[in-house]
């Protein structure tokens, strides 16, 4: 009975890992949302991590997470570092590029509750009445993640949160 049990569990791990090795090597997850705003007000809301807390949804995962911003806090080199509880996990961001009004591309590392590296950028188009924000992030599919893709996507993971995070957004540069 127990050798059936061990055979069973052994072939379901088999499948998860045999799916896993066909899941690509990438992921790309993107969001956007219409602000009727110029992008001149949008883009310091992005560019500035002093002001990341006000429409980041994963502030709200930990209302007592603990962050650092450097000096400068806004443009490139500028980073923020913040350690939470398990649901905001810990993780530093970095702004690679900023191209006032259009685009803020950061480096994105989480630490806990599992590591990863990815990209974040964040793009801003004029359209007739205000600008399209478009948030996408990318980057490498590890095993461990792969695994977890086998039971549910990267976009169901963070979709919803992009989601919540640009609405945020919108509502606090239409003010």
């Amino acid at each position: 009975m127990i050798k059936q049990l061990l055979l069973v569990v052994l072939g379901i791990v088999s499948i998860i890992v045999a799916r896993a090795m066909f899941i690509p090597g990438s992921f790309s997850v993107q969001r956007s949302i219409t602000v009727q705003a110029p992008p001149e007000k949008i883009f310091p809301l992005l560019n500035d991590f002093q002001h990341v807390n006000q429409w980041s949804p994963w502030q709200q995962l930990d209302t007592a997470m603990a962050s650092q911003i450097s000096t400068p806090s806004a443009g490139p080199g500028a980073v923020y570092e913040w350690r939470g509880n398990s649901r905001a996990g810990s993780g530093r961001m970095e702004i690679l590029d900023s191209r006032a009004p259009s685009r803020v591309r950061v480096k994105l590392d989480f630490l806990a509750p599992f590591e990863s590296h990815n990209i974040a950028d964040y793009t801003l188009t004029p359209t007739g009445t205000g600008t399209t924000v478009t948030w996408e992030m990318h980057g490498p599919s590890t095993f461990l993640s792969k695994v977890m893709q086998v039971f549910t996507s990267m976009d169901d993971l963070v979709g919803g949160d992009f989601e919540r995070g640009l609405a945020s957004l919108k509502a606090i540069a239409e003010k």
